[in-house]
């Protein structure tokens, strides 16, 4: 099986990595940030904002190769603030289904790559 790496234009250019990796049926998306097509950072100080544009992201990775976010496996989650737990439960029912939940870490950290930064989601899922 052929191994696809892909940048889909839906996402900043990344430097150094690609966004999306697809190796027969399984799709892994890199950890995607509060950042838009443009590279421009979304939701300065504002959680809500920055994880509805990591989740978006997200979805548009997996959109662009067949995939979709009923078909997550496993989902890892970097925040660097809890207080803005419940408020991360409440935007990642909006894009994962309850009925499909898949399994998930959620890590505390002292920082991702920019310090503006205040969540970034990274997920493994299979073809829709």
């Amino acid at each position: 099986m052929t191994i696809e790496r892909s940048n889909p234009s839906a996402l900043a250019h990344p430097p150094g990595y690609s966004h999306v990796v697809k190796d027969g049926t399984t799709v892994y998306v890199a950890g995607q940030l509060a950042r838009n097509s443009a590279g421009e950072t979304v939701g300065v100080g504002d959680f809500s904002a920055q994880a509805e544009q990591a989740f978006k992201n997200v979805q548009a990775a997996l959109e662009s190769v067949g995939s979709d976010m009923n078909h997550i496996m496993k989902m890892n989650v970097f925040m660097t603030h809890r207080e803005d737990i419940p408020e991360y439960r409440v935007i990642k029912a909006k894009y994962v289904p309850d009925n499909d939940l898949p399994v998930s870490t959620l890590i505390l950290c002292s920082g991702l790559a920019d310090p503006v930064f205040r969540i970034e989601v990274e997920v493994i899922a299979t073809l829709a």
